[in-house]
């Protein structure tokens, strides 16, 4: 889950799309601006593309929630 800075949602946007690792991005509205779905090989690439979310300009805070299989 994903909070940006106010008005650059749409540059948020598209610059979340286009990070390697990130299966869907959906705009939401209430504590956050975005929620992300991530699909990848293991916990280190998990890491690494949490990383490069962080490293965004237009992002100010994340929440990263693992889901796990039954």
């Amino acid at each position: 889950m994903i909070n940006v800075l106010p008005g650059y949602e749409k540059a948020a946007y598209r610059e979340l799309k286009n990070i390697e690792g990130i299966k869907d991005v959906y705009h939401v509205f209430g504590e956050y601006d975005f929620v992300i779905i991530i699909d990848v090989e293991d916990m280190t690439i998990l890491n690494d593309v949490v990383d490069r979310v962080r490293e965004s300009e237009t992002v100010i805070t994340t929440k990263t929630i693992v889901g796990a299989e039954l």
